[in-house]
């Protein structure tokens, strides 16, 4: 009987606690009854309680729906998984740099004198043969040598005339042989007498038709300095567009001009023999300096050995019309030296340059596309992987030690997890361990958008449920 009344005081306690927690969350004892399964229930959302179910399993959630126009501000990209062969490569900085002896080159005094006239200033385009300086010579030398090709060349018409009106005596016996072989023999003397003085005056910067007159007597007291040949002389000018705006179509033919870099020469100004008066470039022909560190100059040996091609990307090309990109190149040679600044050891790939010509005035105007200290990035190959995919770097998503990418399922994007086996700045290298096949269409671009979007929905719930901040779940069944 004791225990009978002991069971029925503990059922009161209980139910007297659970009256106060209902009258604690105002009264309504249908949130706290299980709801009922069957579709035909009439009851009402507003009749609904919230059901908490705080320690319910709900499962990660792994698909986006977007709408087209959320795609069209991605401007979101798809397309298949394609299975290649991808090369790793490794990164170089490098800069553009002039090619030593063929770049530059400097214009000399052939003799000493004083500049009279500057026919040319720097930045102005000029080609072989054009008149640059006229110097009037002050220098005893150049008129000496003058002076000596005038006695020559006189030395050599008095004794051409003595041979011819001795020869005819000499063949009678008037006089002896011997002294018509003396007179040969001091004609060949003069003859190269003469030559030697011509070479002289035309190494002097003398034209063929002022040492024709200076062995005529008549001397000259001023040269002008021109624009020294082309490496190929037999290279023709630049065919120029007639139009006076700038041709922007990038010329690949080697221009036989130069442009005057620097102007040292100043009106009156005196100058000796072998003294540079100007300096000019023509950059058609540049070198790309790399540096590399010790431990990739084996990779670099191996490169230059083999002649495998390295990509060169412009790092510093605002300027529009050019070409995207430029063709591979090799190394052309490895310093034996070690840069005792950054410890690094410099290589040299050719570079061939473009340009274009645009109206300035009466003359034209030179612009190169690459420049000297322009800098660049270098890509090395060393490795091969087969039987991979490659896809944009912006693909992928990273999170902790998992990767991601989101493939299109008609109007979902499903995220699948891959393995990445290599990564640069604009490219990743995907496995094909069957986590993703071949030929499936995957988002190219966008993957840490449309992973933020997937983490702010949060797991998903099943029909009819959905859940609040708090942890609840409120249904509408």
């Amino acid at each position: 009987m004791n225990r009978e009344f002991k069971i029925v005081g503990a059922a009161a306690v209980t139910f007297g606690m659970v009256g106060v927690v209902i009258a604690a969350r105002g009264g309504r004892l249908n949130d706290w009854l299980p709801r009922s399964t069957d579709p035909s229930s009439t009851t009402s959302p507003a009749a609904t309680a919230n059901v908490s179910m705080p320690g319910a399993p709900m499962g990660p959630n792994e698909q986006v729906k977007l709408s087209p126009q959320a795609e069209d501000n991605l401007r979101l990209s798809t397309g298949p998984m394609r299975i290649t062969t991808y090369r790793k490569t490794i990164e170089i900085p490098g800069t553009v740099v002039d090619r030593p002896g063929v770049s530059d080159r400097g214009v000399v005094s052939p003799a000493a004198g004083v500049v009279s006239a500057i026919h040319r200033h720097a930045g102005d385009v000029v080609r072989p043969g054009e008149p640059l300086f006229t110097l009037r010579l002050v220098g005893e030398s150049l008129h000496s040598s003058q002076t000596e090709l005038f006695k020559a060349t006189k030395d050599q018409e008095i004794t051409r005339e003595q041979i011819d009106r001795l020869d005819g005596l000499a063949q009678s016996g008037g006089i002896p042989q011997s002294r018509l072989i003396e007179l040969r023999n001091d004609l060949r003397r003069s003859e190269v007498a003469v030559q030697a003085h011509r070479q002289d005056l035309r190494l002097r910067g003398l034209s063929a038709e002022q040492i024709h007159g200076v062995a005529e007597g008549n001397f000259v007291s001023e040269v002008i300095v021109v624009v020294p040949p082309h490496t190929n002389p037999s290279d023709d000018p630049p065919e120029e567009s007639p139009s006076s705006e700038l041709d922007l179509a990038p010329q690949a033919t080697e221009p036989a001009v130069f442009e005057v870099k620097e102007l040292t020469a100043r009106l009156g100004q005196q100058f000796q023999a072998g003294e540079t008066l100007c300096s000019l470039s023509n950059h058609q022909s540049l070198f790309i300096e790399g540096q590399a560190f010790q431990k990739e100059v084996a990779l670099l040996q191996r490169a230059a050995e083999n002649r495998f091609p390295i990509r060169v990307e412009i790092l510093e090309e605002t300027e529009q019309g050019w070409p995207e990109s430029i063709p591979a190149v090799v190394i052309h040679h490895i310093s034996n030296t070690l840069n005792d600044d950054n410890r690094t050891v410099a290589f040299y790939l050719p570079l061939e340059n473009q340009f274009r010509t645009y109206e300035r005035g009466p003359d034209k105007g030179l612009v190169w596309r690459f420049r000297p200290g322009q800098r660049v990035r270098l890509h090395l190959e060393f490795e091969t992987l087969k039987n991979v995919f490659v896809l944009p770097a912006e693909a992928v998503v990273k999170e902790g030690p998992e990767f991601y990418l989101f493939r299109r399922d008609g109007g979902v994007l499903k995220r699948k997890p891959v393995h990445v086996v290599h990564q640069t700045r604009d490219e990743v290298v995907i496995a094909n361990d069957g986590s993703v096949p071949p030929g499936i269409h995957v988002a190219k671009n966008g993957a840490v958008q449309l992973n933020r979007v997937l983490k702010s929905q949060g797991s998903p719930a099943p029909a009819g449920v959905h859940v609040h901040a708090d942890g609840s779940v409120h249904t509408t069944q």
